[in-house]
C-alpha cells in the first residue's frame, strides 16, 4: 500500500497543484499554454528520444501493439454508438465520444505513471504504446472527420483523397513527438553513443517531461472544466478507466503473452483518462465541447482512484 501511494499521489498531486496555481491565477492562461507547448514541443520529444536511442527492445516489441489497440478499436466504437443511440446525438458528437472513449492520456499521464512503477522497462514498454498512439489517432480521426461531416450534412462531398494524404503525412512530419521518437530509433539503430555533455543536455530536459506535463495537464484542467451534459461525460469515462482496462487485461492475461512489465504497462496505459485531443477535435467541430471537456476532467478526476485500483491489478499478471 505504501508503494501504492508513492506512485499515484505524486502523479495526482502534481496535476492537482496545476490546477490550484491556475485556479488562483498565479499564473495565467498565457503561461499555462506556453508551459503545455513547452512540454510538447520539446520536454516529452526528448525524454521519447533519450528512451528509443538507450533501449533494449527485446523480442517482438510490437506484441503490446496488438491488444491494446485491438481493445483501441473496440471503444472508438463503443464510445460513438453510446454517444448516437444513447444520447441521440450527431455523427460528429459521435466521432468526439469515440476520440475520447479511446485515446488516453498516454503521454501526460502514462508516462510518469508507468517509469514511477515500473522504471526504466515501464518507459521503454509506454513509448512503444506512444509510437503509434498519435498517428492512429490523426489518421482515423482524419478519415472520420469527412464522413461525420457527411453524414450530418455539413459538408457538401467528399474530400480528395490525394489531400487527406498530404494534411496528415504533414501533420505527422511536424509532430514534435513523432520527430523524437524518429531520431532515437534512428540512434538507437545506428548504434550512436549517447555520453558526455550530450547525454547531459538530453537528461536535464528529459528528467523535466513528468513533472512538467503533469502539472500542465493540470492547468489545462481549469481551462476545460465540467459543462453541461454530465451523464453522457460519465458513459464516456466509463468506457475509458473501467471497460477499456479490463479488456486488455484479459488479453495480455490469456491471448497475447509478452513480458510482465510490458503487459502491466498495456493496461495502466489502458486505464489513462481522455486525451486532450479530444477536445481539439471537438472545437474543430464546433460540437461536443462540453462532452469532449466533460470526459476529460471526470476522467482525470476519477483515474486518482482507478489507477491505484488498475496497479493493485495488474500486479496478479
Amino acid at each position: 500500500m505504501v508503494h501504492l501511494v508513492e506512485i499515484v499521489l505524486p502523479v495526482f498531486g502534481l496535476i492537482a497543484i496545476g490546477y490550484v496555481v491556475a485556479w488562483s491565477r498565479l499564473l495565467g492562461r498565457a503561461s499555462g499554454e506556453a508551459l503545455a507547448d513547452f512540454v510538447f514541443v520539446v520536454a516529452i520529444p526528448v525524454f521519447i528520444f533519450r528512451v528509443m536511442a538507450t533501449a533494449t527492445f527485446g523480442d517482438a516489441p510490437w506484441l503490446i501493439w496488438l491488444p491494446y489497440y485491438s481493445v483501441f478499436a473496440i471503444m472508438w466504437v463503443l464510445g460513438d454508438w453510446a454517444i448516437r443511440y444513447l444520447f441521440g446525438r450527431d455523427a460528429r458528437a459521435g466521432l468526439v465520444a469515440g476520440v475520447s472513449a479511446a485515446y488516453g492520456n498516454v503521454a501526460l499521464v502514462g508516462i510518469p505513471l508507468a517509469t514511477t512503477a515500473y522504471g526504466d522497462q515501464g518507459a521503454v514498454a509506454i513509448t512503444l504504446i506512444i509510437a503509434v498512439h498519435i498517428p492512429v489517432m490523426m489518421t482515423v480521426s482524419s478519415v472520420l472527420i469527412g464522413r461525420a461531416e457527411r453524414i450530418d450534412r455539413v459538408s457538401d462531398g467528399p474530400t480528395s483523397a490525394a489531400a487527406l494524404i498530404r494534411s496528415l503525412a504533414r501533420n505527422l512530419a511536424t509532430n514534435p513527438i513523432i520527430i523524437g521518437l524518429v531520431l532515437g530509433l534512428a540512434w538507437h539503430f545506428l548504434q550512436l553513443p549517447l555520453a558526455g555533455l550530450g547525454r547531459t543536455l538530453v537528461d536535464q530536459l528529459a528528467d523535466l517531461a513528468p513533472p512538467l506535463a503533469l502539472f500542465a495537464l493540470g492547468m489545462s484542467l481549469r481551462r476545460y472544466g465540467i459543462r453541461r451534459n454530465v451523464p453522457s461525460g460519465l458513459v464516456i469515462s466509463g468506457l475509458k478507466l473501467l471497460l477499456m482496462p479490463i479488456l486488455v487485461l484479459l488479453l495480455v492475461r490469456y491471448v497475447v503473452p509478452m513480458p510482465p512489465v510490458w503487459a502491466k504497462v498495456a493496461v495502466i496505459a489502458a486505464a489513462c483518462p481522455t486525451g486532450i485531443n479530444a477536445y481539439l477535435i471537438a472545437a474543430r467541430f464546433r460540437t461536443g465541447e462540453a462532452l469532449a471537456s466533460n470526459a476529460i476532467t471526470l476522467s482525470t478526476g476519477l483515474a486518482v482512484l482507478s489507477a491505484a485500483v488498475w496497479l493493485t491489478i495488474v500486479e496478479w499478471i
